[in-house]
C-alpha cells in the first residue's frame, strides 16, 4: 500500500483522481490518449475490473476542477507568458521543446539539425512530470543545451539570455543544479 508521511495510506482512488487532475490541467494529451492513460493507471493502481469506470469518474471531477479553477485565472496566464517566452527564444534560434519523454529528445533534435547542416544555437526542454509539477507547485523546471548538448552553465551568455527572455515576460528564473527554474503555473486554457 502507497503511504504518505505519518504513516497513513494513501488512498488509490484519490491518488487517481490527483493524477488525471495534473494530465487534464497539463493539456498534454487528447481525449483519447488521456482515458487510455487514466484507465491504464487505475487498471495497474486500482483495480483493473473496474479501470474504465474508475477513469472516467476521475476525468470527470478533473474536468469540473479545471472549470473552477479556470474562471479564477487573470486574463493573460503564466502559461501565456511561457509560451510568449518560448516564442521569442526560438526566434532567437533557440528550440523549446514542450513535455517531452526524456534527453534524448532534445539530442535526437540537435543531432538531426546538425546532420542537415542547420544547427540550432541552443535547446530548452521540458518533461510532463515538470509540467505537472508547474500545475500544483508553480515551478516549472527547465533544462538548456548549447547547439552541441552541452549544459549552459552559470555566466555561460546561453543561460543569461534565456533568462533575460524569460524576465522580459514577466518570468522570474534561476538556474539551480543544472536548470532554470521558472516560477511559473501551468494555466493553460484547453
Amino acid at each position: 500500500m502507497l503511504r504518505l508521511r505519518a504513516n497513513r495510506p494513501v488512498d488509490p482512488v484519490q491518488r487517481l483522481h490527483d493524477y488525471a487532475r495534473v494530465q487534464r490541467r497539463a493539456g498534454i494529451l487528447d481525449e483519447a490518449a488521456l482515458l487510455a492513460d487514466v484507465t491504464r493507471t487505475a487498471a495497474e493502481d486500482v483495480d483493473a475490473e473496474s479501470a474504465p469506470r474508475l477513469a472516467r469518474e476521475a476525468i470527470a471531477a478533473a474536468d469540473a476542477a479545471y472549470e473552477t479553477d479556470r474562471a479564477e485565472w487573470p486574463p493573460v496566464t503564466d502559461y501565456d507568458r511561457l509560451q510568449a517566452a518560448f516564442d521569442e527564444l526560438a526566434r532567437r534560434d533557440v528550440v523549446v521543446l514542450q513535455a517531452v519523454e526524456d534527453h534524448w529528445t532534445a539530442e535526437r533534435l540537435l543531432t538531426e539539425r546538425r546532420d542537415l547542416g542547420a544547427p540550432v544555437r541552443g535547446v530548452a526542454w521540458f518533461t510532463a512530470p515538470d509540467v505537472w509539477h508547474a500545475v500544483d507547485h508553480g515551478m516549472l523546471e527547465l533544462n538548456v543545451w548549447h547547439g552541441s548538448s552541452a549544459n549552459v552553465a552559470p555566466g555561460d551568455p546561453l543561460l543569461d539570455e534565456v533568462i533575460d527572455v524569460l524576465d522580459a515576460n514577466a518570468l522570474s528564473g534561476h538556474f539551480d543544479e543544472g536548470r532554470i527554474e521558472v516560477t511559473a503555473y501551468w494555466q493553460r486554457r484547453l
